[in-house]
């Protein structure tokens, strides 16, 4: 018997850790992720936040914060990222943050279609009027309607969806009004004013999030989140989404063929020019451009090598620094700051192409108009010596050297002479009196 009972206190003492280790596990929690917007709302940017929200949903986590600022951005890249947070299947949550942030245009809708909506105190959201309309002018008046009737359609679904205030959200694309955090929170925008993240995680704790057929329960109190971090690849692409970054590839693309054109052989110009126009053009597809603006500005290209084939005294340097100039102000269509290319970057631009240009067509000219200095043409206006008779033929000596020479006048031996032209490969000379 005592035999028996040692053995199951063996037992008991094997399976404590076994027990400990199954308990221990049921009481972790599930990770929280976090990543950062901090920009214009592009391709790129709306690629980060899906592929994060994936990554977020396939890793166990129980719940992802998009921390948030941006002054707005395309509306079909802010359609991808809304589509993708209503389907997904962890709460999402957006965090407008940090102080000095702001939820605008875009920003709005993807605010407010979160599971939890956040504000940081000093934050602002709305203005959501599309910057797809354009100055007046540009549409009629009839497809500026449609826009903004779907754009409000749009955001009211998205309102009511997560019981937030319909009527300011219609306000927000009719009249682009824009509220505090405070106001915000009073009128039913948002869910939270939070200061840090770490407040925000002990005031959604417990909170109870619905999904279809489902709820979930947050437990975030006291947890380290953990970083999703933007890839160089999705940085590169942000960056060079930029308007004023894109117009600069643009530029640099366009100086660097010009070299090649000028230099054949160079190639290095040429290489590098092609890389950053191939780069331009992939920006550029992604912005609202005009191609008005593009059609000028690829006009002032086609200016600029016809420059260096033709003799113009500069005429088609300056049409194409006209056009660039015309070209670059049109380039983007856009009636939202953020979103055009800014003057401090398109004047510098065309003021270096005309000076780089005006430079070049002057030293042409100079070249053009200067006096040759080599071969027959070189000696035109030298002093030499007749070193035979010459009438009308015969020999001078210029410089040392002796060449054959034709006169109207007779010249006798000795006698200074002055080269006054070519004529039939030989020197024309007159007798100095």
């Amino acid at each position: 018997m005592k035999k028996y009972r040692l053995i199951i206190v063996l037992s008991i003492f094997c399976l404590f850790p076994i027990i400990f280790g199954i308990l221990g596990h049921t009481q972790e929690k599930a990770p929280i992720y976090t990543i950062e917007v901090d920009g214009i709302i592009n391709p790129a940017t709306a690629k980060f936040i899906t592929d994060s929200i994936d990554q977020a949903a396939q890793q166990g986590g129980q719940c992802l914060i998009i921390q948030l600022d941006t002054p707005g951005g395309l509306m079909e890249s802010m359609r991808l990222i809304v589509k993708k947070i209503l389907a997904s299947n962890i709460p999402i949550i957006v965090y407008v943050a940090p102080k000095g942030a702001r939820a605008a245009s875009a920003g709005v809708f993807i605010t407010m279609a979160a599971h939890i909506a956040v504000m940081a105190p000093g934050t602002h959201i709305g203005a959501a009027h599309p910057v797809t309309l354009g100055a007046e002018g540009k549409e009629n008046k009839t497809m500026t309607e449609k826009i903004l009737n779907d754009t409000v359609s749009y955001i009211k679904t998205i309102a009511k969806l997560r019981g937030k205030n319909v009527d300011w959200a219609e306000k927000a694309v009719r009249k682009s009004v824009s509220i505090t955090e405070e106001e915000a929170l009073k009128l039913n925008v948002v869910d939270l004013i939070s200061p840090d993240l770490q407040d925000l995680l002990t005031k959604i704790d417990g909170r109870v999030v619905k999904f279809d057929g489902i709820t979930r329960t947050l437990l975030t109190k006291g947890m380290q989140p953990r970083s999703i971090q933007m890839s160089w690849r999705y940085r590169f692409l942000d960056i060079i989404s930029n308007p004023s970054i894109a117009y600069i590839l643009l530029m640099l693309g366009i100086y660097g063929v010009f070299f090649e054109l000028s230099t054949p052989g160079a190639i290095l110009p040429g290489v590098v020019g092609g890389i950053f126009l191939i780069l331009a053009f992939y920006a550029l597809h992604m912005l609202p451009i005009s191609f008005a603006g593009l059609a000028l500005i690829l006009f002032a290209i086609i200016l600029f090598i016809a420059e260096i084939k033709v003799v113009s005294h500069g005429l088609l340097a300056v049409g194409g620094v006209i056009s660039l100039l015309l070209g670059s102000l049109m380039l983007i269509e856009s009636p939202a700051e953020y979103m055009r290319i800014s003057l401090t970057v398109i004047i510098p631009a065309v003021l270096v192409s005309a000076a780089f240009f005006i430079f070049a067509v002057t030293m042409a000219i100079r070249a053009r108009l200067q006096k040759p200095t080599t071969g027959m043409e070189g000696l035109i206006g030298e002093i030499g010596t007749a070193s035979t008779p010459i009438a009308p033929e015969g020999k001078v000596s210029i410089h040392g050297e002796f060449w054959d020479v034709i006169s109207d006048q007779n010249i006798e031996k000795g006698e200074k002479v002055q080269a006054i032209g070519v004529n039939n490969l030989k020197l024309k000379v007159k007798k100095i009196e």
